[in-house]
């Protein structure tokens, strides 16, 4: 009877892991607006090198000095060391200009295009409009 209980306990939590995988990787339309392209300069409070994609947290100050904190999503690690970035590339403190596809709803998150440093260097190989790359 035992044996009998476990086999649904373990395909419901089978079915929990896939929905939580297929959740945390989604379609780039379906949260970012492709026809427009922002710039936010910030400085890094963290930098996640991670899949299924990489994250930077930037606060960000207004013209007021009210500061915000906005959330970025990079692509893959894979896809980021094949455009030159490491898992070293960012780090707290250092202040950067993002370029990139703004969140549909308004909320303070973009999909990286292409990250500047003050000096004016850009970091690795910005990311082209092309759909494969956005995945």
């Amino acid at each position: 009877m035992k044996r009998r209980r476990r086999i649904p306990l373990l395909m419901a939590m089978a079915a929990l892991a896939v929905s939580a995988a297929v959740h945390a990787h989604h379609s780039f339309a379906v949260f970012f607006d492709a026809e427009k392209v922002v710039k936010v300069k910030g400085t890094v409070t963290e930098f996640q090198f991670r899949n299924p994609h990489g994250l930077i947290r930037l606060d960000v100050a207004d013209s007021a000095g009210a500061v915000s904190v906005w959330k970025v999503e990079t692509n893959s690690p894979s896809i980021l060391e094949r455009r030159g970035w490491s898992r070293t590339t960012l780090k707290a403190g250092d202040v950067i200009v993002v370029e990139g596809w703004p969140a549909r709803d308004g909320a303070p998150y973009l999909r990286m295009r292409s990250v500047t440093r003050p000096d004016g260097s850009v970091v690795g190989t910005p990311l082209d409009m092309s759909v494969s790359e956005q995945k």
